[in-house]
């Protein structure tokens, strides 16, 4: 009897400290799953460091595992995408290499899965290791997104998920460049589900989200589902002219019923100040999704695989996302 086919896409960018542990967890928690088939597609985002090669020592041991090697860093919602295009199972579930996120909550997470539920989403209730800095940094975002998102996306949810196949489809159908693979997932809609869970501590290496990656994270969330800081920037523009024209009323005040020039100077200053301040931030806002737009016009791949391993031929994947394809 065929079992149904469970894929696991593990997105991996210099993982070497880290990677074989994982390898050893996933295959753990796999053992235990004996009524489902199991692939474990591991992306390896064009590592500087030795994690594809123990990647490959690992396909001649397991023939299960499968890669799917970049031929450059392309970012890691790049990585999940290209997971979740060479997925071939009936429910997908994506997470991270680092093992904060358990291998062992999958089984809850397909627990619900067979209770109906089309996306299984973690919940952190806790996050050990991490600096209070990111913690709050966190929490702002992810109420900030919900604020301005017109698609209500959970709160400290991160890309650890099962989905079903029927939200694989609709997500490998999303053509966008610029990737945040939670809040398409939650605009994708289906019957979804919270599953709280403690967040550990990475096991070894350092984080690849510094602040710089954070906040353009941030800004791919915000914009890739919100058209409300354009909305903002004329807001901003109407309260600017409102005080533009006290100015001028004040201005012509003093010019009118008084004799003191210079008086004024200083306000004028703050306001010429003021609306200087307000035209730039609206015309980086209207820069911002002119340079989405030219970003996805180009219609260039949303990213190049130099090598698929582990892939049996005749499940060979056929992307529709990649011009090279070298499988091994």
């Amino acid at each position: 009897m065929k079992h149904p086919l469970l894929s696991i896409v593990v997105p991996c960018y210099n993982e070497e400290e880290v990677i074989q542990e994982t390898i050893k967890r996933l295959n753990a928690f796999c053992t235990t799953l004996t009524d489902l088939d199991v692939e474990l597609i591991f992306v390896d985002d064009g590592s500087r460091d030795r994690t594809r090669a123990l990647l490959k020592e690992e396909v001649q041991r397991n023939p299960h595992i499968r890669i799917v090697g970049f031929a450059r860093n392309f970012g890691h919602q790049i990585a999940v995408s290209a997971g979740i295009d060479a997925a071939r199972g009936d429910a997908v579930v994506l997470i991270d290499a680092d093992l904060q996120d358990p291998p062992e909550v999958v089984g809850e997470m397909i627990a619900k899965w067979r209770e109906g539920y089309d996306v299984v989403y973690g919940v952190r209730t806790e996050r050990p290791g991490e600096s209070a800095f990111k913690r709050a940094t966190a929490l702002a975002f992810y109420r900030l997104l919900n604020k301005l998102s017109d698609v209500a996306i959970p709160l400290d949810t991160g890309d650890f998920r099962l989905m079903s196949r029927n939200v694989v489809e609709v997500i490998r159908a999303m053509p966008e460049r610029d990737r945040f693979v939670r809040g398409m997932v939650s605009w994708a809609g289906f019957k979804q589900t919270a599953l709280p869970y403690r967040r550990a501590e990475r096991f070894a290496g350092e984080t690849k989200y510094p602040l710089r990656k954070m906040l353009k994270f941030a800004t791919d969330g915000i914009m890739s589902f919100s058209s409300k800081p354009l909305q903002m920037s004329i807001g901003l523009g109407m309260a600017a002219a409102a005080l533009s024209l006290a100015g001028i009323l004040y201005a012509l005040f003093l010019r009118v019923f008084t004799n003191v020039w210079v008086e004024g100077w200083t306000a004028l200053m703050i306001a010429v100040l003021f609306i200087g301040g307000v035209q730039l931030l609206c015309v980086g806002i209207l820069g911002e999704y002119i340079g989405r737009i030219y970003s996805e016009v180009k219609r260039r791949p949303l990213y190049v695989v130099q090598e698929y391993i582990g892939y049996p031929e005749e499940h060979a994947p056929q992307f529709s996302r990649s011009p090279v394809v070298d499988r091994k």
